[in-house]
C-alpha cells in the first residue's frame, strides 16, 4: 500500500536556522552550490565503496557523475547525482532534523559572531550545507532512490517550518535537489544562478578537485539539437600533481571539500613513497580543533584510495587516535580494491603507511616549532591535549612528542616552555623535572606544595589537562631527566633544610606519632615537610601512588580502584603546628586538641582542591574554634 503525501514540523531550532538562512545572514551565497555538489560526490563516493562491499547490489555504477541543470524560464536550478541515494527514513532523519547534533551550539555561535565572513564560516562547521539552498531559494523540492530499492521518495519544503514527504514511482538512482530560486538581488550578493558562466565560475572555484565529474549542458551547440553535456570540473587529483604545479590556493579549497571546514589549513604537506611500495599522501593540520575532537563518537582518519578509486573515508587505520585531527588523502598503488576494515587492521603494507605518516606528521611539527612559532602556537593551543595522549598510546614515537611539546610552567606566566628549554634553565644540582597536576593555574600556583619551590626558584611545569594525570607516570623522563610530582615523596631542595627538619623530628615526634594514630582513617603517616614555608600543612601521595584526581577519573569510568591514604605533612616554624604540639604535651587526652589536628587535616585537604568526606562535621569544628577565639 503507496504512503500519502504527509507533512512533517521542523524542530524548534531547525525552524530558526531556516529564519537565519533565508534573511541572508551571509554575504557569500555562492557556497550554496559548494555544499550541494559535495553532498552529491559524497553521494557516489558510498555508492561504489557499496558496490564493492555489496556484489549483489542491484545499482548502475557504468557513469556516474553530478549534473548541474538550469532553466531561466522557470527560474530552477538542479544538482542530481547517480550516487546511493536515500531511502524515506533515511530523507527524514538526514534531511528533516538538520544537523542533530549541532544545531543549537550552530545557533549560539551565529548569534556570537559580529562579522559576515564570520557567520559565513559557520556553515560548513556545523554540517547544515544543504540548508544553505534556501538562502537563494523560496522552495526546495529533493527527489532520491536509494541503490537497489524500487521506491524513491519526494521531501519539499518553502523553509517556512514544515516540510512534505510523499512517495514516488519513477524516481532514478540517486538524489535530485531542485532550487525554485529566488529574484535576483545583487545588492544583497544574491546573483542570477540560472546563469551558466556563473555556476561554472563557482564550479572551478570550489569543487574542481572532486574526483567525479561535474557535468552541464555544453555552451554551445548546434541549432535544434539537444546540446551535449560536458565535464567543466577538472577531476586533477592534486597529489598526483607536480608541487611545481600547484598553488596553495588550490590546496586550500581541496582540503575545505575534504574536512568541511570553511578555514584555511595551518599546515600542509605531502609524501611521495616510491619502490617495492607506491604511495602518495596529501595531508592538512587545521587551524582549528573540531567541535567534536574529545567526543566519543568523533571521526578520524585520512581519506583512502587506491588508484584514484575512493576506497574509505576516516581510514583510522592510517592514524593513530591522538592525530585524530589531521586531514587528507593517501592513495596507494598496490592495494585491493575491495579491501576491508578488517584486513586494513592486519595488513602490513598499511601499517607501514601509518608509520610513515606519524612520522611526517610529528616531523612537521617539529620543523613549524623552529620556523614558524606562532603557528606552532596556534597548533599546540588547539591540538596538544589530543597530542600528549601520544605519550600513552605510541611508545615508539615518546621522544619525538616530548620533543614538540609545550607546557605551562611557573617561569613564565603567558608562554608556555618546551621541555628542552626547561632543562638548559635547570638550577645546578638539579637532577628532576618537577611538575604539579590541578584542574586550573591559579590553583597549582596557590597549592601549598609550591611553598618552598617559589621561594628557592626552582620551576615548575603547570600541568592542567586531564591527560597529564596519566602520562606522568607513564614516560620515564626527558633528556635523561626524571619527572618528580611536587606532590609526591620528600623533596630535598637545601641540604641546610634537611639538618633542621633532622633536629625538629626529635621535638616533633611525639605530636606525629599521636596524630598519626588520631587521623589514621585518612592518613597513612605524619610528619615534618621540607616544601612549606607559609603554609601549616600540605598532604603528599608516595612515590608511586595515583593522585586523587586519577582516582576520581577511574571511578567516573567505572572502574574501582582502592582508597588512597596520603601522608600528611607538617610546617615546623608554622605558629599552629607549634601551638599545637605545646597543646597536645600539656592536655594529651584534651579532644580539642584532637579536633584541632582534624582541622588542620581539613584545611591541608580544602588547600589542594580535594573534598572533605564530612564538611557539615568541619564546619561544626571550625565554628567552635572560631567561637572559643572572641
Amino acid at each position: 500500500m503507496t504512503t500519502p503525501t504527509q507533512t512533517f514540523e521542523f524542530q524548534s531550532e531547525a525552524r530558526q536556522l531556516l529564519q537565519l538562512m533565508i534573511h541572508s545572514i551571509y554575504s557569500n551565497k555562492d557556497v550554496f552550490l559548494r555544499e550541494l555538489v559535495s553532498n552529491a560526490s559524497d553521494a557516489l563516493d558510498k555508492l561504489r565503496l557499496e558496490s564493492f562491499r555489496d556484489k549483489d547490489l542491484d545499482a548502475d555504477t557504468d557513469d556516474l557523475h553530478v549534473e548541474i541543470a538550469v532553466d531561466a524560464e522557470q527560474r530552477t536550478l538542479s544538482v542530481r547525482d547517480n550516487g546511493i541515494g536515500m531511502t524515506r527514513d533515511e530523507v527524514i532523519g538526514l534531511i528533516g532534523t538538520i544537523a542533530k547534533s549541532g544545531t543549537a551550539e550552530f545557533l549560539k555561535k551565529v548569534k556570537e559572531s559580529k562579522d559576515a565572513a564570520g557567520s559565513q564560516d559557520l556553515i560548513g562547521q556545523f554540517g547544515v550545507g544543504f540548508y544553505a539552498s534556501f538562502m537563494v531559494a523560496d522552495k526546495v523540492t529533493l527527489v532520491t532512490r536509494r541503490a537497489g530499492t524500487s521506491e524513491g521518495v519526494r521531501w519539499e519544503s518553502e523553509g517556512e517550518g514544515t516540510y512534505t514527504i510523499e512517495p514516488v514511482e519513477d524516481a532514478p538512482q540517486g538524489t535530485t535537489v531542485t532550487l525554485h530560486l529566488k529574484p535576483e538581488d545583487t545588492e544583497d550578493h544574491l546573483f542570477d544562478y540560472t546563469s551558466t558562466r556563473k555556476v561554472r565560475e563557482i564550479v572551478k572555484r570550489y569543487s574542481d578537485f572532486i574526483t567525479w565529474p561535474v557535468k552541464m549542458a555544453a555552451e554551445k551547440a548546434e541549432e535544434g539539437a539537444e546540446p551535449a553535456l560536458e565535464t567543466v570540473n577538472s577531476m586533477k587529483a592534486l597529489w598526483a600533481r607536480s608541487s611545481s604545479e600547484v598553488e596553495q590556493s588550490e590546496y586550500n579549497e581541496f582540503y575545505k571539500h575534504i574536512s568541511h571546514d570553511w578555514n584555511d589549513p595551518l599546515e600542509t604537506f605531502r609524501i611521495q613513497a616510491e619502490g617495492t611500495f607506491e604511495y602518495q599522501a596529501l595531508l592538512f593540520i587545521p587551524a582549528q580543533a573540531p567541535l567534536d575532537l574529545f567526543m566519543r563518537e568523533r571521526k578520524r582518519g585520512v581519506q583512502l584510495y587506491v588508484k584514484r578509486v575512493f576506497i574509505m573515508d576516516d581510514c583510522e587505520a592510517l592514524m593513530p587516535e591522538y592525530l585524530r585531527f589531521v586531514k587528507g588523502v593517501v592513495d596507494a598503488q598496490d592495494l585491493s580494491l575491495n579491501v576491508s576494515r578488517e584486513i586494513l587492521q592486519q595488513d602490513r603494507q598499511i601499517r607501514m603507511i601509518r608509520r610513515r605518516l606519524v612520522k611526517k606528521v610529528l616531523q612537521t611539527v617539529k620543523t613549524m616549532m623552529v620556523e614558524n612559532p606562532e603557528n606552532y602556537a596556534k597548533f599546540w593551543g588547539e591540538f596538544g591535549a589530543a597530542v600528549k595522549e601520544g605519550l600513552l598510546d605510541d611508545v615508539d614515537n615518546r621522544d619525538s612528542i616530548l620533543e614538540i611539546a609545550s607546557f605551562a610552567s611557573t617561569h613564565d606566566a603567558d608562554a608556555p616552555t618546551t621541555l628542552k628549554d626547561y632543562v638548559a634553565r635547570m638550577k645546578e644540582g638539579q637532577e628532576v623535572v618537577y611538575y604539579l597536576t590541578g584542574e586550573s593555574r591559579s590553583l597549582i600556583e596557590n597549592s601549598p606544595h609550591m611553598e618552598a619551590f617559589q621561594a628557592k626558584g626552582f620551576e615548575v611545569l603547570v600541568l592542567t589537562d586531564p591527560i597529564d594525570e596519566m602520562w606522568v607516570d607513564a614516560v620515564s623522563g626527558f633528556d635523561g631527566k626524571q619527572f618528580q610530582s611536587i606532590a609526591k615523596g620528600e623533596v630535598d631542595l637545601d641540604s641546610e633544610d634537611e639538618d633542621r627538619n633532622a633536629e625538629a623530628k626529635k621535638d616533633f615526634a611525639d605530636l606525629m606519632t599521636w596524630m598519626t594514630t588520631t587521623l589514621s582513617e585518612n592518613v597513612k603517616e605524619v610528619r615534618l615537610s621540607s616544601r612549606l614555608t607559609t603554609s601549616p600543612a600540605c598532604i603528599v601521595g608516595d612515590s608511586y601512588d595515583i593522585t586523587p584526581t586519577l582516582e576520581k577519573m577511574y571511578r567516573a569510568m567505572g572502574q574501582e580502584v582502592p582508597k588512597q591514604k596520603r601522608i600528611l605533612e607538617l610546617n615546623p616554624t608554622h605558629p599552629l603546628v607549634t601551638g599545637l604540639r605545646t597543646a597536645h604535651e600539656a592536655r594529651p587526652e584534651d579532644e580539642a586538641v584532637a579536633e584541632t589536628a582534624e582541622l588542620l587535616y581539613g584545611m591541608a585537604l580544602l588547600a589542594e582542591g580535594g573534598e572533605l568526606a564530612d564538611p557539615s562535621r568541619f564546619i561544626k569544628l571550625m565554628a567552635q574554634r572560631l567561637q572559643h577565639s572572641l
